[in-house]
């Protein structure tokens, strides 16, 4: 595979899955369920591994890769999932401890890419969460590796794929963590019952992307479309007065919009997965945008410019009786950006979109060398405590 292909965002991964299981071709997804220690991906991420012998998205580094091309062949020939181990610690007598240095033990489900996976994409590709229930391990009869159900958390239901039946899974036991984890687009083993029987399943929590909303259309916005893109943003750009078509200067943008400060609340859908940069560097226009989008439920607005010019905001919001309360200001970022040290165009860049990064991640930006323990964070949800757990 190629360093293009391997370095993709997860939603174009997602995007590549849903042209492919569209076809007659036989590709392979590969998902981490579970890490032991460290490693580069945490669980949940994702690999296509097509039947030419590519593959497209990434679950370590590089050390894995050609190896699960080659696993691939197996799953392909039998037709039936696999759960492999790879034990990457550090250890001379292993292959996989050999200069590879990620010092932990992955689990990766490797399963014929089907129409079963369709809900899955389907789900991603109309901006809703769903949890993906796979059965990695089990002792019951009704239930098999591979079997899946889906929770869909808006309507709170479940689905099977085709005519496959509902009632063998543990539905309540499931409710709760599916509905965590689809939230956050986290994974997590699961250990469980079914028929009393010990039932281990992984739930692989598919979140709708978040979407960044840029108001502006000027020069300094091509390189945060482009890194928020990289890092699995659906981004809208919006244009005032009509000068510029923002499809046109942002090729690669989701949707681009010309319209007016004072109708964002009608053209726009400003919920709480909606994140907005306002950079037109247009005194006006910045207020009245800024004005909106307080009032809205977006968690975010970053506002581009000195200190100096939103206390000139503030003074003039005070004339008009606009009161910005301790919950406004909270979700205001202005400046906006980390503290990265760099001015250039893309270092302005790289600041705002780590911000975003942080607060959609709900992360306090900070050096690792500083943390503690495994630099991904875990998710552990709850396993059923009458679960055998032998």
């Amino acid at each position: 595979m190629t360093a293009s292909n391997w370095s993709v965002p997860e939603t174009e991964v997602v995007q590549r899955v849903r042209e492919r299981v569209e076809t007659t071709e036989t590709d392979v997804l590969a998902t981490i369920v579970d890490v032991e220690g460290n490693a580069y991906r945490r669980p949940g991420a994702k690999m296509l591994l097509d039947e030419e012998g590519g593959g497209v998205g990434s679950i370590t580094a590089g050390c894995l890769e050609d190896e699960l091309l080659r696993q691939a062949e197996s799953v392909r020939e039998s037709g039936r999932p696999e759960l492999v181990t790879y034990d990457l610690m550090e250890d001379d007598d292993d292959v996989w401890g050999l200069g590879v240095g990620c010092n932990g033990i992955i689990d990766v489900l490797l399963e014929p890419l089907t129409e079963r996976y369709q809900p899955a994409v389907d789900a991603f590709d109309a901006g809703e969460d769903v949890a993906i229930v796979t059965v990695l391990e089990s002792d019951a009869e009704s239930l098999s590796t591979g079997d899946r159900l889906y929770y869909y958390p808006d309507g709170d239901r479940f689905g099977t794929p085709g005519s496959e039946p509902v009632a063998v899974w543990p539905r309540e036991k499931l409710r709760e963590p599916a509905e965590e984890l689809a939230d956050r687009g986290r994974g997590d083993v699961l250990e469980t019952t079914v028929e009393g029987e010990r039932v281990d399943l992984f739930v692989d929590g598919l979140s709708a992307p978040p979407e960044l909303v840029v108001f502006g259309t000027g020069h300094d916005v091509g390189p945060v479309v482009e890194l928020a893109k990289l890092n699995d943003f659906r981004v809208t750009v919006v244009s005032f007065r009509g000068g510029v078509d923002p499809e046109a200067r942002f090729p690669s943008i989701d949707r681009g919009m010309t319209t007016s400060p004072g109708t964002l609340r009608e053209d726009l859908d400003l919920d709480g997965n909606t994140y907005a940069v306002v950079m037109t560097h247009n005194f006006v226009d910045d207020r009245l945008a800024v004005d909106t989008l307080l009032e809205s439920p977006v968690p975010y607005v970053g506002l581009m410019g000195p200190r100096e010019r939103f206390e000139e905001m503030l003074a003039k919001f005070e004339t008009e009786g606009r009161q910005i309360d301790a919950d406004e200001r909270a979700k205001l970022y202005t400046p906006v950006g980390l503290d990265l040290g760099s001015g250039s165009p893309y270092g302005i860049a790289h600041s705002i979109v780590a911000e975003l990064l942080a607060v959609v991640n709900d992360c306090e930006p900070r050096h690792l060398t500083e943390r503690e323990g495994p630099v991904h964070g875990r998710v552990d949800v709850a396993s059923d405590p009458d679960a055998p757990t032998s």
